[in-house]
């Protein structure tokens, strides 16, 4: 393979689409990921993670030689991190991944090199990582370009939406920020937005944080409607018609490595000023806490009036219908503490998007509504609306899969 324009750190569900992305374009792809596993996966031209068109889009960049993947990294003129940022107790940013892959990097770095965090971060983190490197290769002061752009895209569509998708671009000086507009410009075709590193941080912590206070609000009338014996998802349809009013439907709670954490990195910053976002927090959380006991409830309702105990059938691990990815996953959280909960009751965990789970044994879904008595939907699922239910069936339905 030829000598890597650009080392791109991290190969999970954002960093191998990009990757792949950029080698398309014809420009050679050094991947780097910590899993020896993941690189070996990677170089045999398959893919460790569901997305649909990635698979052919790894196997053709790897085919091509523009995408090799590596435990570590070497020398380039552009590199990417794009690494995970959780959170530790307390809730607090995780910034040590980023901070690991900018050490690894820096005896590698050269003058006019471009560097661009793409992890998801707390405000000023582009500018930490820049005096990192500047403390440990001072000669370099001056003569690097670095940015921050995150990304915007959904899950199961991300290599649609990361060509097409705006990006917010923000450097640490102007000359970084065209330096980094340059580069993306090779790829993207959607719009390229300027700013500076603090607010480009600040950008992609607010747009999930907006979308996580909208779905605390559809959560919190559905805990209203369930007391109020009114049916939520007819509610929401018939307010919506208001030509001013778009709220968002209620689910299990929010997961996924970017709502269900990006507002923490506000609120830990800013505990006294973020009132809305911290308790958008804890409503979301809140609703999963609700829903595994309102199974519980179901459960010890069923052996009161039958004499035995019931067949549950919980439907959904994932955070978002119709993918694979189950970071901070309500419905798991869910399983967990009906799992915890059961007393010798009998179980039929379902996601019909991953084959197995190393703690959950699988059961296929249709298998599972046949089998269970009471049936509870945690994520709608393409496949579960197509179930044709019993009704002597009970339904505990937290995400409007029969919301026909």
């Amino acid at each position: 393979m030829n000598k890597p324009e650009v080392v791109m750190i991290g190969l999970g569900y954002i960093g191998l689409p990009t990757a792949v992305l950029i080698a398309q374009n014809k420009i050679h792809v050094h991947g780097v990921d910590i899993n020896p596993s993941v690189v070996e996966t990677i170089n045999a031209g398959k893919i460790h993670i569901v997305e649909p068109d990635l698979d052919k889009a790894v196997a053709t960049a790897v085919k091509e030689k523009y995408l090799i993947a590596d435990t570590k990294p070497v020398e380039a003129n552009i590199y990417l991190v794009v690494v995970p940022t959780p959170f530790k107790a307390k809730n607090e940013p995780d910034i040590s991944f980023v901070q690991a892959a900018t050490k690894a990097i820096i005896p590698l770095l050269k003058p006019n090199d471009l560097y661009i965090i793409e992890s998801t971060s707390p405000i000023g983190t582009t500018e930490k990582m820049m005096d990192l490197i500047y403390s440990e290769r001072p000669e370099l002061q001056g003569k690097l370009y670095l940015a921050y752009c995150p990304e915007r895209v959904l899950p199961g569509n991300v290599m649609y939406e990361l060509v097409n998708n705006d990006r917010v671009i923000g450097g640490v000086n102007a000359e970084s920020t065209e330096k980094a507009i340059s580069f993306y410009k090779q790829f993207i075709e959607g719009d390229l937005h300027k700013t500076n590193a603090r607010t480009a941080e600040m950008c992609k912590l607010v747009e999930n944080s907006s979308r996580d206070v909208q779905i605390a609000f559809a959560n919190e009338l559905s805990l209203i409607c369930d007391k109020a014996d009114i049916n939520v998802w007819e509610l929401i349809e018939l307010a919506n018609k208001h030509p001013r009013v778009t709220i968002l439907q209620p689910g299990c709670g929010v997961g996924g490595h970017c709502i269900a954490v990006d507002p923490y990195f506000i609120v830990s910053d800013y505990p006294m000023e973020s009132q809305i976002i911290g308790k958008a927090r804890e409503i979301n959380n809140y609703k999963s806490f609700w829903c595994a006991e309102k199974v519980q409830t179901a459960k010890l309702n069923f052996e009161l009036k039958n004499g035995y105990k019931p067949k549950i059938a919980i439907m959904g691990l994932a955070f978002k219908p119709n993918i694979d990815d189950l970071r901070e996953s309500p419905a798991k959280y869910i399983a967990q503490k009906i799992l915890q909960n059961a007393n010798n009751e009998e179980c039929y965990i379902v996601e019909p998007n991953i084959d197995s789970h190393k703690v959950f044994k699988l059961t296929n879904y249709k298998e599972a509504a046949k089998q269970a008595d009471i049936i509870t939907f945690l994520v709608a699922h393409e496949e579960f609306k197509t179930l044709e239910i019993p009704l002597d069936k009970i339904v505990l339905d937290f995400c409007g899969v029969l919301n026909k």
